[in-house]
C-alpha cells in the first residue's frame, strides 16, 4: 500500500524492518512467485534435453623449437604457455582435423581449461549422446597433438635450412680467402689480414656445423594423452540445483517485485496498522475484533485527554457506517459536546475531529481528504477509531450523580449554544435511507 501525498505517514522501504513488514503483508505474492519461479524451473529442466560431457586430459610437453614462454607465477609454475596452448587446441585448424578424423561436417564445440599449477589441459566436448562426446573428445586431443606436432617439425625444418644456408655462405667464403693466400706473399698485411679471415671463417664453420647437427637430432615430442575421454554414465545437463536455484532466485525477484509494486498501489485500509502506516494518525481503539475488559474506557480516556477543546467532531468514514451491537458500559463520564457533522454549524464550532475508519471499506486518499478538509476549517483530528461493518453504542455507566453517556459524548458543563449538544444515542448512529424520520 502506498501512501497518499499530503501525509505525514512513513513510506514503506525506509529501513529493514519496513522491508520485511512489507514482504509480510504481501507474503502470498512472495510464496506465490517462488513456487512460480519454482515450478518454471522444474518445466524447463525437463523440457531440457540431456547433454554429456566427457573430457580428455593432456600433457603439454615442451618441444624446444619457438617456444613459447610462459612467465612463471603462483598459478602457472611450467615454462609453457598454456593459456596460448589452450587457444590453439580450440582454433578452427584443430576441430577441422578432428571433424576429418571424425568424418563429420563439424563436431561439437570443444572447451579446454588449465588447471593450476600444471602443464595439463582438460579438453572437454558436450554432446547429446555419451559415445559420440568421448570419441569427440579424444579427436580433439589427437588432432591438438598432431598440429602441435606438425608446427613443431616445420619450425625445426626451417631452423635447420637457415643454418645450413648460413653454413653454405660460410664454407664459399671460406674457399675464397684460401684461394686468396695461395696469391699473397707471407708476411706482408694482405696475407696476415687473409689469415685472419681464414680463421673467423673456419669457427663460424665449426660453430653452424654443430648448430646443425643439433637440429637434426632434435626429438620433438608434444605432449601424450594421459586420460582418456570414457563415455559417460550420468548426463552434466540439465541440473537440478541450477534450474531449480535459478527459478526460485526469479521467483523471488518477481515475487518481491510484485509485492512492492502491489503495495504502492494498493491504498485500501484492511487493518489499524494500515491506517496508521498510511495516513500518519494515531488508532486510539481497534473495535474490529474481540474487546479486551476496558477497551471502551480507554478508548474514552484517551478521547479526553487528546481533545483540546469541549467540542468533539465525529467523521465516520465511509458516511453509512451505522451501529448495529451493543458494547459495554463505561465507567467514566466525558466532559464533551460531540458533533456529528449533522448540524451546517458543527464543523465552525469544532475544536477538534476524531475519525471513525471502517476498515475494508475505505481508501488512504479518501482518509487524507477527510483529514485535509477538516486542517482547512482549523479542526484538528487527534486519531482515528477503527470498525468493520458496525460500530459500538455506547451507554453510560450507573453514576449517584447525573452523568450523559459517552455515546453521545455530551458535555456535562452548559453549552454557548443549546442546539450543539447531540440528541442521545444519535453521534454513532447516523440516520439510514429508509429509516423513519
Amino acid at each position: 500500500m502506498s501512501q497518499p501525498p499530503d501525509t505525514p505517514g512513513r513510506r514503506p522501504g525506509a529501513d529493514l524492518g519496513e522491508h520485511l513488514s512489507l514482504l509480510r503483508r504481501r507474503r502470498l505474492l512472495l510464496v506465490g512467485g517462488l513456487v512460480l519461479g519454482g515450478t518454471a524451473g522444474l518445466a524447463l529442466m525437463r523440457l531440457t534435453p540431456p547433454a554429456y560431457t566427457a573430457t580428455t586430459q593432456v600433457l603439454v610437453a615442451p618441444v624446444g623449437v619457438q617456444e613459447q614462454s610462459n612467465q612463471v607465477t603462483s598459478r602457472q609454475r611450467e615454462a609453457l604457455n598454456l593459456d596460448t596452448e589452450a587457444q590453439v587446441a580450440q582454433s578452427a585448424v584443430v576441430a577441422a582435423r578432428a571433424a576429418r578424423a571424425l568424418h563429420v561436417a563439424a563436431p561439437e564445440p570443444v572447451e579446454v581449461s588449465v588447471p593450476p599449477n600444471s602443464a595439463v589441459l582438460w579438453i572437454s566436448v558436450t554432446a547429446p549422446d555419451p559415445f559420440a562426446a568421448a570419441e569427440q573428445s579424444k579427436a580433439y586431443a589427437r588432432a591438438y597433438l598432431d598440429n602441435r606436432r606438425e608446427s613443431a617439425q616445420a619450425a625445426l625444418t626451417a631452423q635447420q635450412q637457415a643454418v645450413q644456408a648460413k653454413l653454405k655462405q660460410v664454407n664459399t667464403a671460406l674457399s675464397q680467402v684460401v684461394g686468396q693466400l695461395g696469391t699473397l706473399t707471407k708476411g706482408t698485411a694482405e696475407h696476415t689480414l687473409a689469415l685472419h679471415n681464414q680463421s673467423l671463417l673456419n669457427r663460424q664453420a665449426y660453430t653452424l656445423t654443430l648448430k646443425y647437427d643439433a637440429l637434426r637430432t632434435v626429438t620433438l615430442t608434444p605432449g601424450s594423452v594421459i586420460g582418456e575421454a570414457i563415455p559417460p554414465t550420468r548426463p552434466s545437463s540439465p541440473s537440478l540445483p541450477l534450474h531449480l536455484g535459478s527459478g526460485l532466485m526469479l521467483g523471488l525477484l518477481a515475487g518481491a517485485g510484485a509485492a512492492y509494486a502491489r503495495d504502492r498501489l494498493d491504498t485500501r485500509l484492511r487493518t489499524a496498522a494500515d491506517v496508521e502506516r498510511l495516513t500518519g494518525l494515531p488508532v486510539l481503539a481497534d473495535l474490529t475484533g474481540p474487546r479486551e475488559q476496558g477497551l471502551l474506557h480507554d478508548l474514552a480516556s484517551a478521547v479526553v485527554a487528546a481533545c483540546p477543546g469541549t467540542r468533539l467532531l465525529v467523521r465516520a468514514l465511509p458516511s453509512d457506517l451505522y451501529a448495529s451491537s451493543v458494547a459495554e458500559p463505561l465507567a467514566v463520564s466525558a466532559p464533551l459536546t460531540v458533533l456529528d457533522g449533522s448540524d451546517v454549524r458543527d464543523l465552525a464550532r469544532a475544536h477538534a475531529a476524531l475519525l471513525l475508519v471502517g476498515l475494508g471499506r475505505v481508501r488512504a486518499p479518501e482518509v487524507a481528504g477527510a483529514v485535509r478538509l477538516l486542517a482547512r476549517h482549523g479542526v484538528p483530528v487527534i486519531g482515528a477509531v477503527t470498525a468493520d461493518d458496525a460500530l459500538p453504542s455506547f451507554v453510560p455507566a450507573p453514576d449517584p450523580r447525573a452523568h450523559h453517556p459517552l455515546g453521545k459524548l455530551v458535555a456535562t458543563g452548559p453549552d454557548p449554544d443549546p442546539r450543539a449538544q447531540t440528541p442521545p444515542m444519535q453521534v454513532f448512529h447516523p440516520r439510514r435511507a429508509g429509516d423513519p424520520g
